[in-house]
């Protein structure tokens, strides 16, 4: 049959886009009714998290100096401008990022060469992966004590005992190296969680992919450059952003190991706000600088996230 004689095909209508129905009456009441049994967590998180952040921003809207109980005044963003001309606040926010993005690179990088290692099969792989985790598990302040008098103590130190031959037979770390003696107790106990993070995207790798990838004649490193690093790159971000927003609060490891010294050299921002509110009693710029702190770091935070779910569409769209 000629193109000519042949029955034009009817296209069918468009059909319109589906209006969104407004539930009714009854679905809104179920669904409140489904939720009613939550609402006892929500106002408890409200009253434990929101109230007291109010009431620090009360604060540090007033000069108030614990020394001079008489001295409480509206001050408005006097506190404020004081907090920005800090140059001890500025240094704390300084050693705060220096050791925050140390500890969270090197324990990613470490944790990604251990994940490559228990990603092999080997005899008693699984003691080894129970094993590895422990130093995430240990409290904080025990890693602390463990690091200063154990391994970094200047004559009996086991570190300083391995670096003998080089010249460090006698070196102070925590004196002399403050910022990076708590940067090493905390990419120690660190690691082990970025290493099962990394090693729980390694075995959601499709091994159909990397079986091309061999057929192809890929190197290892080629594999792992083009194959194996873009689809870790989610876990990576999820443990840079976890290990970031925890880290960035460090306060027992600096407490136990420096006291924010010598001076004021290692303090970060949780210390150093403890130092103007427990030593200093200045309620007021205190108030202020913790705010400060709890804006940047949700704005940090939001960010974060916003990659992290846009590396997620991404890959969704891939998929589909």
């Amino acid at each position: 049959m000629s193109a000519a004689t042949a029955p034009e095909r009817e296209e069918a209508p468009a059909r319109p886009p589906r209006e969104r129905r407004r539930p009714s009456a009854a679905a809104r009441r179920e669904g409140w009714v489904r939720r009613a049994p939550l609402l006892p967590a929500l106002v408890f998180m409200l009253v434990v998290t929101q109230l007291p952040f109010l009431a620090t921003i009360v604060y540090s809207l007033r000069s108030w100096n614990l020394l001079r109980p008489d001295s409480q005044a509206w001050v408005g963003l006097t506190n404020y401008a004081a907090v920005f001309t800090d140059r001890q606040f500025l240094g704390a926010a300084a050693n705060t990022v220096l050791i925050t993005a140390s500890c969270v690179i090197v324990a990613m990088l470490l944790g990604i060469g251990l994940a490559l290692l228990l990603d092999r099969k080997f005899w008693g792989r699984g003691v080894v992966r129970t094993l590895i985790i422990t130093p995430f598990l240990i409290l904080p302040v025990a890693t602390a004590l463990l690091w200063k008098h154990i391994m970094l103590e200047p004559v009996f130190g086991l570190l300083n005992f391995v670096l003998a031959p080089f010249g460090f037979a006698d070196f102070d770390w925590v004196s002399q190296a403050p910022v990076l003696s708590v940067v090493i107790a905390l990419v120690w106990q660190w690691t082990p969680f970025m290493a099962l993070l990394v090693l729980a995207g390694l075995q959601s790798q499709s091994a159909d992919v990397l079986e091309a990838g061999q057929v192809d004649g890929a190197s290892k490193w080629q594999m792992f450059v083009w194959i194996t690093l873009p689809h870790l790159r989610r876990y990576i971000e999820l443990g840079v952003l976890l290990g970031s927003i925890y880290v960035v609060n460090t306060f027992d490891t600096i407490y136990m190991m420096t006291q924010g010294g010598p001076g004021t050299d290692s303090s970060n921002l949780p210390f150093y706000i403890y130092q103007r509110t427990f030593l200093g009693f200045d309620i007021g710029q205190s108030a202020a600088m913790g705010v400060v702190v709890v804006v940047g770091t949700i704005l940090v935070a939001l960010l974060a996230l916003r990659l992290i779910f846009r590396t997620f569409m991404d890959a969704q769209e891939a998929r589909s």
